[in-house]
């Protein structure tokens, strides 16, 4: 009785002991098929977007002879571009293993759909992940901000870099949500903003946004590089034709007798001479308000 029921014990022994082993052997084929596909990808990786080296060579003394023009002095040595050598087995991979087909196009990483966005050289999961976060709210102001990404390798935003295309926010044909993305922004300065345009009858230049309350160098530094004003979409002020009731809803003017001044001025004077120089120099401007008016884009009479 005893020497069966040890016999039993033992076989149950053995299968625990067999089971075990078998478990060992899946988790230990399991990790080396990936460390193996991890390893293929990282080969692959290297040899579809290669990290450049430039190495400085000796040049022999016959390929200098006959090169005397070329600016070659000093020392007898060539930088030349390389790549690290490869052992037998990762040449083998980069032999065999299909190279990924990318392309290079100039693309908005904010609008760019998910297709093109594979077809620039991202996986669909990186590609997915890019769209995932544009959907949740995310926009890339700059360059550097899609290279913060997690999913943008370095190499890949070295080669794509310059093919890299985000707008600039025009002043004179942007909406309140445009502006309202703007870093440091919000709906009350852009709606500011929208109400500044409609002043001014347009902006000319960006430093206007300094004229809005509370807008101030800081702010302006923080978003000046995204923002600009199109030649195509600036208007031209009408200066010399508006009647003084509206020149005098200029931010510039806001003063109904410099409006009527200004108005006088086109009765009595040939057009030849209308000028904001010339407005000023009759008094009829301020320093300032010449200061603040001369670089507008002004309609010609």
């Amino acid at each position: 009785m005893e020497s069966s029921e040890k016999k039993k014990s033992g076989l149950s022994e053995s299968f625990v002991i067999g089971v075990i082993a078998i478990v060992f052997l899946i988790i230990g084929y399991q990790t080396a098929l990936f460390i193996h596909r991890a390893a293929v990808m990282k080969i692959t990786a290297n040899r579809d977007e290669p990290d450049t080296v430039y190495v400085r060579i000796p040049i022999s003394r016959d390929s200098i002879a006959g090169r005397s023009e070329s600016g070659i002095s000093g020392e007898e040595t060539e930088i030349v571009r390389s790549y690290a050598s490869h052992s037998r087995r990762a040449q083998t991979v980069r032999t065999n293993v299909p190279r990924k087909t990318v392309e290079t196009f100039r693309f908005d990483p904010n609008t760019a759909s998910v297709e093109d966005l594979c077809r620039l050289g991202f996986s669909p999961k990186q590609a997915q992940s890019i769209d995932n976060y544009r959907k949740k709210g995310g926009r890339f102001r700059r360059k550097e901000d899609f290279a913060k990404s997690y999913v943008v390798a370095d190499s890949i935003f070295r080669r794509l870099e310059a093919y890299i295309d985000i707008p600039l926010v025009d002043l004179n044909v942007a909406d309140s949500a445009a502006f309202d993305a703007l870093p440091g922004i919000g709906g009350w300065f852009a709606t500011k903003m929208i109400e500044h345009r409609k002043a001014l009858g347009g902006y000319s230049y960006k430093e206007q946004l300094m004229d809005i309350y509370r807008f101030d160098q800081e702010k302006f530094d923080g978003l000046k590089d995204l923002v600009t004003v199109s030649p195509e979409n600036a208007v031209p002020y009408p200066l010399w034709t508006l009647p003084a009731d509206s020149l005098r809803a200029h931010p510039y003017i806001r003063n109904l007798e410099t409006a009527k001044a200004i108005v006088l001025y086109r009765e009595t004077t040939p057009p030849d001479r209308w000028t904001i120089e010339a407005l000023r120099d009759a008094g009829i401007l301020t320093v300032e308000q010449y200061n603040r008016l001369s670089p507008c884009l002004i309609a010609l009479h």
